[in-house]
Protein backbone atom coordinates (compact mmCIF):
# COMPACT_ATOMS: atom_id res chain seq x y z
CA UNK A 1 0.00 0.00 0.00
CA UNK A 2 2.63 2.51 1.07
CA UNK A 3 4.94 1.64 -1.84
CA UNK A 4 2.24 2.36 -4.46
CA UNK A 5 1.49 5.90 -3.24
CA UNK A 6 4.70 7.53 -4.55
CA UNK A 7 4.04 6.02 -7.99
CA UNK A 8 0.52 7.49 -8.05
CA UNK A 9 1.86 10.89 -7.00
CA UNK A 10 4.53 10.68 -9.69
CA UNK A 11 1.86 9.78 -12.24
CA UNK A 12 -0.20 12.79 -11.21
CA UNK A 13 2.84 15.05 -11.40
CA UNK A 14 3.71 13.73 -14.84
CA UNK A 15 0.16 14.32 -16.10
CA UNK A 16 0.07 17.82 -14.60
CA UNK A 17 3.45 18.62 -16.12
CA UNK A 18 2.30 17.45 -19.56
CA UNK A 19 -0.92 19.50 -19.42
CA UNK A 20 1.05 22.49 -18.21
CA UNK A 21 3.39 22.21 -21.17
CA UNK A 22 0.45 21.85 -23.57
CA UNK A 23 -1.24 24.93 -22.10
CA UNK A 24 1.97 26.94 -22.38
CA UNK A 25 2.39 25.89 -26.01
CA UNK A 26 -1.19 26.84 -26.89
CA UNK A 27 -0.88 30.23 -25.19
CA UNK A 28 2.46 30.89 -26.88
CA UNK A 29 1.06 30.00 -30.30
CA UNK A 30 -1.96 32.21 -29.69
CA UNK A 31 0.23 35.10 -28.61
CA UNK A 32 2.79 34.86 -31.40
CA UNK A 33 0.17 34.30 -34.12
CA UNK A 34 -0.97 37.94 -33.98
CA UNK A 35 2.57 39.12 -34.71
CA UNK A 36 2.99 36.54 -37.47
CA UNK A 37 -0.28 37.55 -39.12
CA UNK A 38 0.57 41.27 -39.03
CA UNK A 39 4.03 40.64 -40.51
CA UNK A 40 2.56 38.33 -43.16
CA UNK A 41 -0.10 40.86 -44.15
CA UNK A 42 2.45 43.65 -44.43
CA UNK A 43 4.80 41.41 -46.43
CA UNK A 44 2.02 40.52 -48.87
CA UNK A 45 0.90 44.14 -49.30
CA UNK A 46 4.52 45.29 -49.72
CA UNK A 47 5.19 42.54 -52.26
CA UNK A 48 2.26 43.66 -54.40
CA UNK A 49 2.69 47.43 -54.13
CA UNK A 50 6.22 48.40 -53.09
CA UNK A 51 7.77 47.76 -56.51
CA UNK A 52 5.15 49.98 -58.14
CA UNK A 53 5.88 52.77 -55.66
CA UNK A 54 9.64 52.62 -56.27
CA UNK A 55 9.55 52.19 -60.04
CA UNK A 56 6.39 53.70 -61.55
CA UNK A 57 4.57 55.91 -59.05
CA UNK A 58 5.36 59.63 -59.19
CA UNK A 59 5.16 60.50 -55.50
CA UNK A 60 5.07 64.26 -56.12
CA UNK A 61 2.08 63.82 -58.46
CA UNK A 62 0.45 61.35 -56.06
CA UNK A 63 0.52 63.73 -53.10
CA UNK A 64 -0.30 66.90 -55.07
CA UNK A 65 -2.90 65.91 -57.67
CA UNK A 66 -6.57 65.03 -57.08
CA UNK A 67 -6.77 63.20 -60.42
CA UNK A 68 -7.34 59.53 -59.66
CA UNK A 69 -7.90 57.86 -63.05
CA UNK A 70 -6.08 54.51 -62.79
CA UNK A 71 -7.94 52.94 -65.75
CA UNK A 72 -7.50 55.83 -68.15
CA UNK A 73 -5.86 55.03 -71.49
CA UNK A 74 -3.21 55.53 -72.69
CA UNK A 75 -1.85 57.38 -69.64
CA UNK A 76 -3.46 56.48 -66.30
CA UNK A 77 -3.26 59.07 -63.52
CA UNK A 78 -2.55 58.12 -59.93
CA UNK A 79 -3.23 61.28 -57.97
CA UNK A 80 -4.09 60.54 -54.35
CA UNK A 81 -4.69 64.03 -52.96
CA UNK A 82 -8.48 63.81 -53.20
CA UNK A 83 -8.49 60.40 -51.52
CA UNK A 84 -6.20 61.59 -48.72
CA UNK A 85 -8.26 64.76 -48.25
CA UNK A 86 -11.48 62.75 -48.16
CA UNK A 87 -10.08 60.38 -45.56
CA UNK A 88 -8.71 63.24 -43.45
CA UNK A 89 -11.93 65.27 -43.61
CA UNK A 90 -14.18 62.37 -42.64
CA UNK A 91 -11.84 61.26 -39.84
CA UNK A 92 -11.37 64.84 -38.59
CA UNK A 93 -15.11 65.48 -38.40
CA UNK A 94 -15.60 62.10 -36.73
CA UNK A 95 -13.10 63.05 -34.04
CA UNK A 96 -14.85 66.39 -33.45
CA UNK A 97 -17.94 64.36 -32.63
CA UNK A 98 -16.37 61.37 -30.89
CA UNK A 99 -13.81 63.07 -28.61
CA UNK A 100 -16.18 65.18 -26.43
CA UNK A 101 -18.78 62.40 -26.43
CA UNK A 102 -16.28 59.70 -25.45
CA UNK A 103 -14.48 61.76 -22.81
CA UNK A 104 -17.79 62.86 -21.31
CA UNK A 105 -19.08 59.29 -21.08
CA UNK A 106 -15.74 58.06 -19.70
CA UNK A 107 -15.68 60.76 -17.01
CA UNK A 108 -19.25 60.02 -15.98
CA UNK A 109 -18.72 56.26 -15.85
CA UNK A 110 -15.37 56.49 -14.07
CA UNK A 111 -16.01 59.36 -11.67
CA UNK A 112 -19.75 59.75 -11.07
CA UNK A 113 -21.72 56.62 -11.93
CA UNK A 114 -21.97 53.84 -9.35
CA UNK A 115 -23.45 50.37 -9.06
CA UNK A 116 -25.97 49.29 -11.65
CA UNK A 117 -25.85 52.58 -13.53
CA UNK A 118 -22.12 52.15 -14.21
CA UNK A 119 -22.49 48.52 -15.25
CA UNK A 120 -25.44 49.32 -17.52
CA UNK A 121 -23.57 52.13 -19.26
CA UNK A 122 -20.49 49.96 -19.77
CA UNK A 123 -22.66 47.23 -21.32
CA UNK A 124 -24.30 49.77 -23.64
CA UNK A 125 -20.89 51.06 -24.75
CA UNK A 126 -19.74 47.50 -25.47
CA UNK A 127 -22.94 46.80 -27.42
CA UNK A 128 -22.31 49.93 -29.48
CA UNK A 129 -18.88 48.56 -30.37
CA UNK A 130 -20.42 45.23 -31.42
CA UNK A 131 -22.56 46.72 -34.21
CA UNK A 132 -21.07 45.68 -37.61
CA UNK A 133 -19.71 48.44 -39.81
CA UNK A 134 -22.05 47.52 -42.66
CA UNK A 135 -25.01 48.14 -40.33
CA UNK A 136 -23.61 51.57 -39.49
CA UNK A 137 -23.26 52.22 -43.21
CA UNK A 138 -26.86 51.16 -43.75
CA UNK A 139 -27.95 53.59 -41.02
CA UNK A 140 -26.09 56.39 -42.76
CA UNK A 141 -27.53 55.43 -46.15
CA UNK A 142 -31.18 55.05 -45.16
CA UNK A 143 -31.65 57.17 -42.02
CA UNK A 144 -29.09 59.98 -41.90
CA UNK A 145 -29.21 60.60 -45.64
CA UNK A 146 -32.84 61.87 -45.75
CA UNK A 147 -32.43 63.65 -42.40
CA UNK A 148 -29.48 65.69 -43.73
CA UNK A 149 -31.36 66.47 -46.96
CA UNK A 150 -34.45 67.74 -45.11
CA UNK A 151 -32.61 69.47 -42.26
CA UNK A 152 -30.00 71.37 -44.27
CA UNK A 153 -31.84 71.61 -47.62
CA UNK A 154 -29.05 69.99 -49.64
CA UNK A 155 -29.54 67.81 -52.75
CA UNK A 156 -27.56 64.84 -51.43
CA UNK A 157 -27.18 63.53 -47.90
CA UNK A 158 -24.30 61.15 -48.54
CA UNK A 159 -21.60 63.60 -47.54
CA UNK A 160 -18.63 64.17 -45.26
CA UNK A 161 -21.11 65.10 -42.52
CA UNK A 162 -22.97 61.81 -42.84
CA UNK A 163 -19.81 59.71 -42.86
CA UNK A 164 -18.28 61.78 -40.03
CA UNK A 165 -21.29 61.25 -37.76
CA UNK A 166 -21.35 57.51 -38.45
CA UNK A 167 -17.60 57.17 -38.02
CA UNK A 168 -17.66 59.21 -34.81
CA UNK A 169 -20.26 56.87 -33.32
CA UNK A 170 -18.20 53.87 -34.41
CA UNK A 171 -14.97 55.20 -32.88
CA UNK A 172 -16.60 56.36 -29.65
CA UNK A 173 -16.78 52.95 -27.85
CA UNK A 174 -13.06 52.13 -28.06
CA UNK A 175 -12.16 55.70 -27.10
CA UNK A 176 -14.55 55.59 -24.14
CA UNK A 177 -13.16 52.28 -22.88
CA UNK A 178 -9.52 53.36 -23.07
CA UNK A 179 -10.27 56.79 -21.60
CA UNK A 180 -12.10 55.19 -18.69
CA UNK A 181 -9.14 52.88 -18.05
CA UNK A 182 -6.83 55.90 -18.04
CA UNK A 183 -9.03 57.68 -15.49
CA UNK A 184 -9.26 54.59 -13.27
CA UNK A 185 -5.47 54.26 -13.33
CA UNK A 186 -5.09 57.58 -11.48
CA UNK A 187 -4.41 56.68 -7.80
CA UNK A 188 -7.23 57.41 -5.35
CA UNK A 189 -4.70 59.15 -3.12
CA UNK A 190 -4.58 62.00 -5.67
CA UNK A 191 -8.32 62.51 -5.35
CA UNK A 192 -8.28 62.20 -1.57
CA UNK A 193 -5.47 64.73 -1.23
CA UNK A 194 -7.32 67.25 -3.42
CA UNK A 195 -10.59 66.75 -1.51
CA UNK A 196 -8.74 67.18 1.79
CA UNK A 197 -7.62 70.60 0.56
CA UNK A 198 -11.25 71.61 -0.03
CA UNK A 199 -11.55 70.97 -3.78
CA UNK A 200 -14.98 70.21 -5.17
CA UNK A 201 -15.71 67.06 -7.15
CA UNK A 202 -15.42 68.85 -10.48
CA UNK A 203 -12.24 70.65 -9.41
CA UNK A 204 -10.70 67.29 -8.52
CA UNK A 205 -11.57 65.94 -11.95
CA UNK A 206 -10.49 69.03 -13.89
CA UNK A 207 -7.32 69.91 -12.01
CA UNK A 208 -6.09 66.54 -10.74
CA UNK A 209 -7.58 63.53 -12.54
CA UNK A 210 -7.55 64.80 -16.14
CA UNK A 211 -3.95 66.13 -16.04
CA UNK A 212 -2.74 62.89 -14.44
CA UNK A 213 -4.52 60.79 -17.08
CA UNK A 214 -3.66 63.08 -19.99
CA UNK A 215 -1.30 60.64 -21.75
CA UNK A 216 -3.84 57.85 -21.59
CA UNK A 217 -6.58 60.17 -22.86
CA UNK A 218 -4.41 61.26 -25.79
CA UNK A 219 -3.73 57.59 -26.52
CA UNK A 220 -7.49 56.95 -26.56
CA UNK A 221 -7.95 59.75 -29.08
CA UNK A 222 -5.12 58.44 -31.27
CA UNK A 223 -6.61 54.96 -31.29
CA UNK A 224 -9.93 56.50 -32.26
CA UNK A 225 -8.19 58.26 -35.14
CA UNK A 226 -6.64 54.97 -36.21
CA UNK A 227 -10.05 53.29 -36.01
CA UNK A 228 -11.59 55.98 -38.17
CA UNK A 229 -8.72 56.11 -40.63
CA UNK A 230 -8.99 52.40 -41.37
CA UNK A 231 -12.78 52.06 -41.58
CA UNK A 232 -14.11 50.89 -44.94
CA UNK A 233 -17.71 49.81 -45.43
CA UNK A 234 -19.47 52.51 -43.41
CA UNK A 235 -17.46 55.27 -45.10
CA UNK A 236 -18.04 53.71 -48.52
CA UNK A 237 -21.81 53.69 -47.97
CA UNK A 238 -22.21 57.07 -46.25
CA UNK A 239 -19.69 59.42 -47.87
CA UNK A 240 -21.05 59.57 -51.43
CA UNK A 241 -17.87 58.07 -52.90
CA UNK A 242 -17.07 61.06 -55.13
CA UNK A 243 -13.48 61.83 -56.12
CA UNK A 244 -13.04 65.47 -55.18
CA UNK A 245 -11.38 67.54 -52.49
CA UNK A 246 -14.17 68.37 -50.03
CA UNK A 247 -14.48 72.04 -49.08
CA UNK A 248 -17.28 71.64 -46.56
CA UNK A 249 -19.30 69.09 -44.58
CA UNK A 250 -21.97 68.85 -47.30
CA UNK A 251 -19.56 67.74 -50.04
CA UNK A 252 -19.27 64.09 -51.02
CA UNK A 253 -15.85 62.49 -50.68
CA UNK A 254 -13.99 59.27 -51.22
CA UNK A 255 -11.68 57.66 -48.68
CA UNK A 256 -8.58 55.57 -49.27
CA UNK A 257 -10.12 52.45 -47.77
CA UNK A 258 -13.34 52.87 -49.74
CA UNK A 259 -11.36 53.19 -52.96
CA UNK A 260 -9.58 49.90 -52.34
CA UNK A 261 -12.82 48.12 -51.46
CA UNK A 262 -14.72 49.48 -54.47
CA UNK A 263 -12.08 48.96 -57.16
CA UNK A 264 -9.97 45.94 -56.21
CA UNK A 265 -12.57 43.35 -57.25
CA UNK A 266 -12.84 44.75 -60.79
CA UNK A 267 -9.11 45.18 -61.37
CA UNK A 268 -6.92 42.84 -63.38
CA UNK A 269 -4.40 41.11 -61.15
CA UNK A 270 -0.86 42.39 -61.78
CA UNK A 271 -1.95 45.55 -63.62
CA UNK A 272 -0.75 49.02 -62.65
CA UNK A 273 -4.22 49.76 -61.28
CA UNK A 274 -4.01 46.66 -59.09
CA UNK A 275 -0.57 47.62 -57.79
CA UNK A 276 -1.65 51.22 -57.22
CA UNK A 277 -4.43 50.02 -54.92
CA UNK A 278 -1.88 48.05 -52.92
CA UNK A 279 0.20 51.23 -52.76
CA UNK A 280 -2.79 52.87 -51.07
CA UNK A 281 -2.83 49.89 -48.70
CA UNK A 282 0.82 50.47 -47.81
CA UNK A 283 0.06 54.12 -47.05
CA UNK A 284 -2.86 53.12 -44.83
CA UNK A 285 -0.79 50.48 -43.06
CA UNK A 286 2.02 52.92 -42.32
CA UNK A 287 -0.32 55.64 -41.04
CA UNK A 288 -2.28 53.32 -38.76
CA UNK A 289 0.95 51.68 -37.55
CA UNK A 290 2.42 55.06 -36.58
CA UNK A 291 -0.81 56.13 -34.86
CA UNK A 292 -1.07 52.92 -32.84
CA UNK A 293 2.64 53.04 -31.98
CA UNK A 294 2.29 56.59 -30.65
CA UNK A 295 -0.75 55.56 -28.62
CA UNK A 296 1.12 52.59 -27.13
CA UNK A 297 4.11 54.77 -26.25
CA UNK A 298 1.88 57.32 -24.53
CA UNK A 299 0.06 54.62 -22.55
CA UNK A 300 3.35 53.09 -21.37
CA UNK A 301 4.80 56.50 -20.54
CA UNK A 302 1.72 57.41 -18.54
CA UNK A 303 1.94 54.15 -16.60
CA UNK A 304 5.65 54.67 -15.85
CA UNK A 305 5.06 58.27 -14.73
CA UNK A 306 2.36 57.16 -12.26
CA UNK A 307 4.58 54.37 -10.87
Amino acid sequence: MTSSRPNRIDDRLDAAWIWDRIARAVIFIGGISAIVFVVAIFAFVAKEGLGFILQKLDLSFFFSSPEWRPAQEPEPEFGGLALIAGTASVTGLAMLIAVPFSLGVAIYIGEFATGKVRETLKILVELLAAIPSVVWGFIGLTILNPIIIDLFDVPVGLTVLNAGVILGLMAAPIMTTIAEDALKAVPDSYREAAEAMGATRWQVIRQVVLPSASKGLVAAILLGVGRGFGETMAVLMASGHAINIPTGPFDSARALTATIAAELGDTARGSDHYKALFSLGILLFLVTFVINLLADVLVRKGASDRS
